[in-house]
């Protein structure tokens, strides 16, 4: 069994929003090389993909929060 426990904050929320942040981390993984260190330095501490996944996606939320609400 894992020793690590998450619980999810909030079930509901917007499902697009949430599809798009999936494929922008997603395409970021692919096609990004800052991401691409960030992912692999991760691995190197241990983590798992879906909490690398997870981190990604709180970070382009911040950003896609940032750009939405100066324009």
């Amino acid at each position: 069994m894992s020793s690590r426990q998450y619980r999810r904050l909030n079930r509901g929320g917007d499902r697009q929003a949430n599809a798009a942040l999936h494929r922008i981390v997603h395409t970021r993984l692919r096609f990004d090389p800052r991401t691409q260190d960030y992912y692999e330095r991760r691995i190197k501490e241990g983590k798992t993909r879906r909490e690398i996944v997870r981190c990604r996606k709180r970070y382009a939320a911040r950003e896609v929060f940032h750009l939405v609400r100066s324009a």
